[in-house]
């Protein structure tokens, strides 16, 4: 539906070529028929670069879009509105606020190709725009005269989002849709938008730095960083199985734990210092001999570990004695039903390291405490410390 191939922008900021901005780099994608894919990445990570570009706002200075295999790389903005329904973080974006709802679904539906509007909805045009708002349950329907300049936030971006549906678009793009909105109405948006898409099954491009709105809604998520695609995949693909330090580190609350040490060829995975004390974790054999198979025993790396794949339960300890220590806490933070704890690990003050541990709520756990943790290495992964890349098998 979506091809991407070899797209770059570069923003020039001044004279000097050094100071220039890759904002895309050398960017593929491919985004097949019906997926709902968010794009996701931190600030400048290139995200909102990329959907206008797709949309024909920016122009690439190299590369190609296609969009259900027609080339629009040269089309302007206005001719590519025939293929896509856009919504914008700001709802003020994608309505006009001085007109009612019916004359701002018209707006979406009568543009040409000459930049002007047909104006007018006449009586087939109003039940079969009524009949479509009413399947999608939006709540509109029985309010076509409202002005919308009237309406609340989260009913402006129903409107908004109207409008991009009622046009048939082969794409739907959504920037940060719901980033200006209450928690709470947040949830309500992206349970509706999840029901819109279950219903109409249309493309949709979802940029979004809400990791929840990421992994709830998405068939996939592309993860980007500084201008270059970190990884593409299931949202429970990425979460389990990072590629790099990165994906780990940028998906998940709290992130996952990093921590610096070797393996031997013992098998055990040791960090600390002799002079401050030492954690020795077992790695489990398919583990171990995957670091022996890519040489990287007795050598410095990086181990990942999730906060929740750190227990604090009796039967875990007894299981697992090989993955059990005493550790001294940090912080521990009540969640409701859950704590966050953090732990030093052993190392002098200035550089030693810590992890956190996500468990049942506890109020027993204060700062200075010890408190005894399993490691879960079976879910543990490795990480190369220079390419910051997970070794895995090839």
């Amino acid at each position: 539906m979506l091809e991407i191939n070899d797209a770059l922008k570069v923003f020039k900021v001044s004279t000097n070529p050094e100071d220039d901005r890759v904002a895309i780099n050398h960017l593929n994608l491919e985004i097949k028929e019906g997926d709902f894919v968010t794009i996701i990445g931190g600030n400048g990570s290139g995200k909102s670069t990329l959907m206008n570009a797709i949309a024909g706002a920016i122009t690439l200075d190299s590369g190609t879009i296609k969009i259900a295999g027609k080339d629009v790389t040269k089309l302007p903005e206005y001719k590519r509105a025939a293929y896509l329904g856009r919504v914008f973080q700001d709802p003020n974006m994608g309505t006009a606020s001085q007109m009612n709802i019916e004359e701002n679904m018209m707006l979406a539906t009568r543009r040409t190709k000459k930049k002007t509007l047909k104006w007018g909805f006449n009586k087939g045009d109003r039940e079969a725009c009524v009949n479509k708002l009413k399947s999608l349950n939006l709540g509109l329907e029985n309010r076509l005269e409202q002005k919308v300049g009237l309406l609340s936030g989260g009913q402006r971006q129903r409107v908004a989002m109207g409008r991009a549906i009622v046009r048939d678009a082969k794409v739907f793009l959504m920037d940060e849709p719901l980033s200006n909105l209450d928690a709470k109405l947040r949830v309500q948006m992206r349970s509706e938008l999840i029901k819109i898409h279950e219903s109409l099954g249309t493309t949709t491009i979802y940029v979004t730095h809400d990791q929840i709105e990421a992994m709830t809604m998405a068939s996939r998520i592309v993860v980007m960083r500084d201008g270059w695609i970190q990884q593409i995949g299931a949202p429970k693909e990425i979460y389990d199985n990072p590629d790099n330090i990165f994906v780990g580190g940028f998906i998940g609350t709290p992130p996952m734990n990093f921590v610096n040490g070797v393996v031997g060829k013992d098998g055990i995975f040791e960090c600390g210092s002799h002079k401050y004390g030492v954690v020795r974790l077992q790695v489990p054999q398919e583990k171990f001999e995957l670091l022996k198979e890519k040489n990287y025993l007795e050598k410095e790396l990086v181990m990942g570990i999730r906060p929740e794949d750190i227990s604090d339960q009796k039967d875990d300890f007894e299981e697992h004695p090989e993955w059990t220590g005493e550790y001294k806490v940090d912080i521990s933070e009540l969640l409701g039903a859950e704590s966050q704890i953090r732990v030093k690990l052993p190392g002098k003050d200035s550089v030693g390291q810590a992890i956190t541990a996500k468990v049942p709520a506890r109020i027993d756990i204060h700062t200075n405490d010890m408190i005894k943790l399993m490691i879960n290495m079976n879910k543990c992964h490795f990480f190369d410390p220079e390419t910051e890349k997970r070794i895995k098998r090839d």
